[in-house]
């Protein structure tokens, strides 16, 4: 008997009832490898005992004060590090409860600004399809996952999608990365042209697609065609590093290695580590210039935006990411997961591409590796894989719908930063013997 509406509304999950580095404990005693970190979140893995620490200092000091009333030094301290830290441009934090409200604060960042410059016919967002922005209406109207999409279709304003970037999917057997790349990006310009030039607002995109499509990344140069239609156009751009960034990809954000700076930018997840509800906004300096110039605020706000124990879990997780060195790490071990990922899953009759970067990897299953044809989707093989990977004592994170939202599987992990060879080692064993089971 549960009281709780969960996920599942026919299904009671297993109660965990502890959790200590990669292991999360169940009722029955039975220990789980957390091998996606929750959805890419818990990036230090569980109960580390300087963020802990920080936690029950800021818990004396101050657990809740309202912005409308006041800032707190741990709030100014975490938009200082972030700033610091973030791509060229940004010079402001805005700090919310998640990843969705930080894309739904983007949007209507990216809204007011030009309403504040006098370009208040700028209304268009454009997306990417098979992308996932957040669950709030106006990130799920940006993002393109049609099966969490389908039934809300009438409550979501519009957005308009172009193709993902998605080699594996989308390039052509005659085209370098580069043409393809170039191919891929054009599909932005034309919208833009379609909608018409001057009433096009932003561009959101995740520089790796994350949960919809399995650890995408770009290819070639894309990102930078991409930042220079929206320079050409007038257009700004958000990156959505919600499930990517914060140092998954082993750059502590993903467009780092892409050569490019947004103008919006959302990150949670990996901010904050599990450890409290934070995500943020990190703007560039034009757009809060534009705030300050015009009408002097920016209007929007949550109830617990900027709450102190959050931003102490922020700061003290990206203190301990610096300090411990463990984006070189990240690319160590990432470059160790993609390795062995390789080598277990490499000429597997049913995984047909294995991807992504650092700690963000990914392996896609079709029922025939030649035609790229995926399972029938009636099979929800995503589905087995998952609960044979905790019957296995692994957790994962599988998907379903990964071509165009109905058809295609694949396999996500995100593993905590802390890592060792022997936790890379077990992972890849426990997957493979679930996948087997799985396919049958």
């Amino acid at each position: 008997m549960t009281r709780l509406l969960h996920r599942n509304a026919r299904q009671i999950p297993r109660k965990a009832v502890a959790a200590r580095g990669m292991t999360i404990t169940d009722t029955e005693g039975n220990d789980y490898i957390d091998a996606s970190g929750g959805a890419a979140v818990s990036c230090l893995g569980h109960g580390h005992p300087d963020v802990t620490a920080a936690l029950h200092d800021q818990l004396d000091r101050l657990a809740y004060a309202h912005t409308g009333f006041f800032t707190t030094e741990v709030a100014e301290a975490l938009a200082d590090r972030l700033v610091a830290d973030a791509p060229a441009g940004i010079s402001h934090a805005y700090l919310v409860s998640g990843g969705s409200e930080a894309v739904e604060a983007a949007l209507k960042m990216a809204r007011q600004y030009f309403v504040e410059t006098g370009q208040p016919q700028r209304r268009h967002i454009i997306a990417r399809r098979q992308s996932y922005h957040g669950n709030t209406l106006g990130a799920l109207a940006a993002g393109g996952n049609e099966w969490r999409r389908q039934q809300f279709q009438p409550l979501l304003m519009q957005a308009h999608h172009i193709a993902p970037c998605f080699a594996y999917r989308e390039q052509r057997d005659v085209e370098s990365d580069a043409d393809y790349a170039a191919r891929a990006a054009g599909e932005l310009e034309a919208k833009i042209r379609e909608l018409g030039e001057d009433s096009v607002a932003a561009f959101v995109a995740e520089p790796v697609v994350g949960a919809t499509a399995g650890a995408v990344p770009p290819v070639a140069d894309y990102f930078k065609h991409i930042r220079a239609i929206c320079d050409r156009y007038g257009v700004l751009l958000i990156l959505d590093e919600v499930m990517c960034g914060m140092g998954r990809t082993g750059t502590l954000h993903a467009c780092e290695q892409d050569g490019i700076s947004p103008d919006l930018m959302t990150i949670a997840k990996g901010l904050g580590g599990g450890y409290q509800p934070i995500g943020a906004v990190l703007l560039a300096q034009r757009i809060h210039d534009a705030f300050t110039g015009g009408s002097g605020f920016f209007q929007h706000g949550h109830t617990y935006m900027g709450h102190p124990m959050a931003a102490a879990a922020g700061l003290a997780v990206q203190e301990v990411i610096a300090r411990d060195g463990l984006l070189d790490k990240v690319r160590s071990m990432g470059g160790y997961l993609q390795e062995r990922l390789e080598g277990a899953f490499g000429q597997h009759p049913h995984v047909g591409d294995i991807r992504g970067r650092g700690l963000f990897r990914a392996i896609e299953l079709v029922a025939d590796r030649e035609s790229k044809t995926p399972f029938d989707p009636a099979r929800k093989l995503h589905a087995r894989i998952k609960s044979e990977a905790m019957d296995r004592g692994l957790m994962v994170y599988p998907m379903g719908g990964t071509i165009d939202g109905v058809r295609g599987d694949h396999v996500l992990l995100a593993p905590p930063f802390i890592a060792a060879r022997a936790d890379i080692d077990t992972i890849t064993e426990r997957l493979g013997d679930a996948v087997d089971a799985a396919i049958g």
